[in-house]
């Protein structure tokens, strides 16, 4: 089987951490946002998998060649010269998914979840038609484009953008699984799959919705990076995972990389993931952060919502909060107060900053 990841564009949403690398690389979790879907792709069946890439190709086919080759698959770049949409990759990648009739996959890269792909696969192949989309809920449809369908048969009666009055509380979950029949539709140009191509498969009742159990968010931005964390965690958490962190300090549910330096009287949690190599200084307190690979905070720094990027320094009694996200390299000085900023990479802040605000 096969699947087509839509990795897509310059992750604008995510800076300053996508100036240093792809999104798909940057680690949720400790693990490379991408790798989580791979990985759950090849535990559902799927041995080929093609990233639908307009950026930074060349950094992305080194990290996920190295990946492959520890799994036991094939992954190709298919590279679009020109951003082609969420559907044109499709008709870019046709002669690679057509190459036999077997249902594929295709999801965008921002998405995590429990990923139900053998379930997916079986509610495809039961109805027999050309698409199915997994719908999740949610508590505002109003900011959303809703999915409207039988709830018996899962048929997708229409798609609705942003309702005012109540018609459904499904948005799609962006995880897809097609026959090859449906790359008919599909030219090779910009095309949104969602607005273009949907509704006339819905018209013609060829696609179907299957509801997502458990939870899901869309991670491409920090604040929801955050929040996708803690619902990762507590995931981990109810399946009795063993790789939570249980150490002196520790409040909720944490991930600690067995590499990381943990001072003492530390206060860590709830949801907070700490990378490689990174070292934390005595009494520091971290709630609902990231830190990533090579960063050191020092003693008695006060965290709360931040991402803090590889290799960055946080100086001792600082209090940062509010989605603060440094990018790498970043050094922040001793007592300050860093409230709401997006600090991009190699940069040192020796002043505090009380409003949210980007430092270039």
């Amino acid at each position: 089987m096969k699947a087509l990841i839509l990795v897509g564009g310059y992750g604008t949403r995510l800076r300053p951490l996508t100036l240093t690398k792809p999104k798909p690389l940057v680690e949720f979790c400790n693990k490379p946002m991408l790798l989580h879907q791979v990985e759950a792709l090849v535990e559902a069946g799927v041995t080929h998998i093609i990233l639908a890439v307009s950026y930074r190709a060349e950094m992305l086919e080194s990290a996920m060649k190295v990946e492959a080759e520890k799994l036991g698959i094939k992954i190709t770049v298919s590279l679009e010269e020109e951003p082609l949409g969420t559907a044109g990759p499709l008709a870019l990648a046709r002669v690679l998914l057509s190459s036999d009739n077997d249902p594929f996959f295709v999801l965008n890269s921002d998405i995590i979840c429990d990923f139900p792909f053998r379930e997916m696969l079986s509610f495809h192949k039961n109805h027999g038609r050309q698409g199915t989309i997994a719908v999740t809920r949610v508590e505002e449809p109003s900011k959303y484009g809703v999915v409207v369908f039988d709830k018996e048969s899962g048929n997708i009666k229409r798609f609705v953008e942003k309702p005012i009055e109540f018609v459904s509380n499904k948005i799609n979950a962006g995880l897809y699984i097609f026959s090859p029949a449906v790359l008919s539709r599909i030219e090779l140009r910009p095309t949104s799959i969602e607005k273009e191509i949907f509704p006339h498969m819905a018209a013609e009742k060829d696609l179907f919705a299957m509801e997502l159990k458990g939870f899901w968010m869309d991670v491409g931005q920090p604040k929801d990076f955050l929040t996708g964390m803690g619902m990762y965690l507590n995931s981990l958490k109810q399946k009795g995972a063993t790789s939570l962190y249980s150490g002196p300090g520790v409040c909720g549910n944490v991930l600690v990389d067995p590499t990381a330096k943990i001072g003492q009287d530390c206060r860590i949690g709830p949801n907070v993931t700490i990378g490689p190599d990174v070292i934390i200084d005595d009494g520091v307190c971290i709630k609902q952060s990231v830190v990533l690979q090579g960063a050191r905070i020092r003693s008695h720094a006060w965290l709360k919502t931040c991402i803090i990027g590889w290799r960055s320094t946080v100086g001792q009694w600082a209090r940062m909060e509010n989605v603060t996200v440094l990018g790498e390299d970043v050094n922040i000085g001793d007592e300050l107060y860093v409230n709401g900023v997006k600090v991009l990479p190699h940069k040192s802040l020796t002043e505090s900053v009380p409003d949210p605000q980007i430092i270039m």
